[in-house]
């Protein structure tokens, strides 16, 4: 699956991102966020080498309870989920390695 290049403005629920089987990186972040542009970048790259994880992109925000309930404080937060369970947690990447390990460790 490629990677998603837009933050998507409404979120599934928690059950269903729970439920998801396989690897899922899901990307907390806005638009307008620079930290969160600033990693498009090094996720691309690390995309390249993992096509095949599913990307989710939230649109993130105040009250927004997919956020809430993965704790999310900064963005960008990526959160690497195996068979909807959180392995591994970025915030605010900037190099393509750590998001490749992190990778490694859902695919």
């Amino acid at each position: 699956m490629p990677l998603t290049q837009h933050y998507a403005a409404t979120e599934p629920p928690r059950t269903e991102v729970d439920a998801l089987p396989g690897g899922t990186v899901v990307e907390f972040g806005a638009p307008w966020c620079g930290y969160c542009q600033r990693a498009q970048p090094a996720l691309a790259d690390a995309f390249a080498v993992h096509p095949d994880l599913r990307h989710i992109k939230i649109e993130d925000g105040s009250g927004r309870p997919l956020g809430r309930s993965f704790r999310i404080k900064l963005w960008p937060t990526l959160i690497f989920l195996r068979d909807g369970q959180e392995v591994a947690r970025l915030v605010r990447p900037t190099h393509a390695e750590p998001i490749r390990e992190a990778m490694r460790r859902i695919a």
